[in-house]
């Protein structure tokens, strides 16, 4: 199971959100670059970086600050506000190994079905769910403002089909929550996908979830209040910093 720490981004400063709720941010005195370092020199190789301004804007805002998290020597996935071809090349000019896309892949697959056919695993679909009234997950869009009507089952067997790779999927109900992951959801994407390599984001709290996570079949799993509040000590990203980026 390897651990990718977060750094959620807004305003070029550390926060987090409950539930992905912009009016429930909580803001942390720390510069977003040191934080880096700081996961870097505990024995991390990866980063990932969501920059809620682009969300919210529909394009990418923070790409600056992105060079300099790239520069810490993390092989950095960074995601926000990607919305077109332009917009990936521009994430990957300023330095990220891998790109998040999330409100496009889900209202318009087709185009990213071609863009995974250019791209490759160097893209990462963002499944941000939540469920409706009667149960049923459900994607969002727009910095998970938006609901969008879309059958998930074939959604990911199209995605699937035109090479996709990693998934990032987050429990919206749980993330920020410090709950505990939706064990149930992760086992059900790895096992109905077994091609895909689930990312698990939501509700990550202490080494005991990580070793949940793990028995589900996920690859990997996003940690950031954890890290940030030392409930998930940073000297265990060392155990869990996964082979070289080229996996």
């Amino acid at each position: 199971m390897i651990i990718l720490p977060a750094i959620d981004l807004r305003g070029g400063r550390v926060v987090r959100l409950s539930q992905g709720d912009f009016a429930r941010e909580r803001r942390f005195d720390t510069d977003p670059v040191r934080l880096a370092r700081l996961y870097e020199q505990a024995g991390a190789r990866r980063l990932h970086a969501v920059d809620l301004d682009g969300a919210r804007a529909g394009e990418p805002a923070q790409l600056p600050l992105l060079q300099a998290l790239a520069d810490t020597g993390l092989a950095v996935q960074w995601g926000g506000g990607v919305r077109c071809q332009a917009d990936i090349e521009a994430v990957l000019a300023a330095g990220a190994r891998r790109v998040v896309v999330g409100s496009m892949a889900v209202r318009e697959p087709g185009r990213f079905a071609q863009w995974l056919g250019r791209y490759g695993d160097r893209l990462v679909l963002a499944l941000d769910l939540r469920t409706d009234d009667a149960g049923r997950w459900q994607p969002t869009a727009d910095a998970w403002q938006t609901s969008v009507e879309r059958d998930i089952e074939a959604l990911l067997d199209g995605f699937a089909a035109a090479g996709l790779r990693w998934v990032l999927s987050t429990d919206i109900a749980r993330d920020g929550m410090a709950g505990g992951p939706n064990l149930d959801l992760y086992a059900w994407l790895a096992g109905r996908w077994p091609t895909l390599s689930v990312i698990a984001s939501g509700g990550v709290r202490d080494q005991a979830d990580v070793q949940a996570l793990a028995g589900t079949g996920a690859a990997a799993c996003v940690a950031g209040t954890a890290l940030l509040e030392g409930t998930l000590p940073t000297a265990t990203l060392a155990g869990h910093a996964g082979p070289a980026w080229a996996d």
